[in-house]
């Protein structure tokens, strides 16, 4: 009796997660389905509604797959889509390329001197995101501290143009998502059992060797892991080019904010929404294939 009431309550438990699925994600992207599939009118709200309700009941439905039509027949949503995959994924690999060496530093690291250099990675979470980027254009302005550094220092003659392009976009992201990066790769090179790099190293494997043959393997689901933590939020990121890129960055947040704010034309919005979201649910399927391949062949 007292086994099937843990059981009872283990999977009442396991229901919670579902209900904050249903609650917060499925509910909210029902509603903007909804409005992308409705036409765009002057009023409160600015669509039309999805049951066009008569004196007997609701007569018909109201929908329409013009707003989707639309997007891909402008080629300015096409350009969007493209750049803001693009600022992702390069602002990734960079996250990748640095983040790597300093996960690798901290799980080869004493276990005492780890949880210091964590709370060094974890620190900036405790200041608000958007003070962070804030404080990135006192830095890269034209008088901001790198320029009058560079100039004091005579390696420049001219201040440089390092704010309101896409390098400061890339900074931006790269700074603010960093953690995101560095922590899957750190639990699971930490998890890396070191006895094969003693067995590689025993075997006469040089260390670039070991390294490639064996933990950069081994180090795959972090690797992807943490990618997917840095692409998914950065293709739609919304204050970082519009406080450190120009107008000439385009992103899909930028549009959205456009769309939704500026020309009141909600159903477009929703439907680039919905195109976004079909975006990234991509990469997440084929993370779970990986995943489940991997268990497989663990069995």
């Amino acid at each position: 009796m007292v086994r099937d009431g843990r059981r009872r309550w283990l999977r009442r438990a396991l229901l919670v997660p579902y209900a904050w699925l249903l609650l917060f994600f499925l509910a909210p992207f029902l509603i903007i389905l909804k409005i992308s599939v409705a036409d765009p009118v002057v009023a409160l709200p600015p669509f039309t509604a999805l049951f066009d309700w008569a004196a007997s009941g609701w007569d018909r439905i109201q929908a329409t797959f013009d707003n989707y039509l639309f997007l891909f027949q402008d080629r300015y949503y096409a350009t969007i889509y493209l750049s803001s995959i693009k600022t992702a994924a390069i602002s990734t690999f960079l996250c990748l390329l640095i983040g790597y060496p300093m996960a690798y530093f901290i799980a080869r690291q004493p276990p005492h001197r780890r949880g210091l250099l964590l709370l060094g990675i974890i620190l900036p979470f405790w200041i608000s995101f958007l003070l962070r980027v804030y404080a990135w254009i006192g830095l890269l302005n034209t008088n901001g501290v790198i320029n009058n550094l560079l100039q004091w220092l005579g390696l420049i003659d001219q201040p440089l143009s390092l704010i309101y392009n896409d390098f400061a976009v890339y900074i931006g992201i790269v700074y603010s998502y960093l953690p995101f990066m560095i922590l899957p790769l750190y639990a699971n090179l930490e998890r890396l059992d070191s006895s094969l790099l003693e067995a590689a190293a025993d075997l006469g494997a040089r260390r670039w060797r070991t390294f490639v043959d064996v933990t950069l393997p081994l180090s795959r689901p972090g690797i992807i892991a943490g990618s997917l933590l840095v692409f998914i939020p950065a293709i739609g990121e919304f204050i970082i080019p519009a406080l450190l890129g120009g107008s000439d960055t385009l992103m899909i947040g930028r549009a959205l904010w456009d769309e939704f704010f500026i020309n009141r034309d909600w159903p477009v919005a929703s439907a680039v929404s919905v195109v976004l979201l079909m975006i990234l649910v991509l990469p997440m399927m084929w993370f779970q294939k990986v995943q489940g391949r991997e268990v497989e062949d663990s069995r």
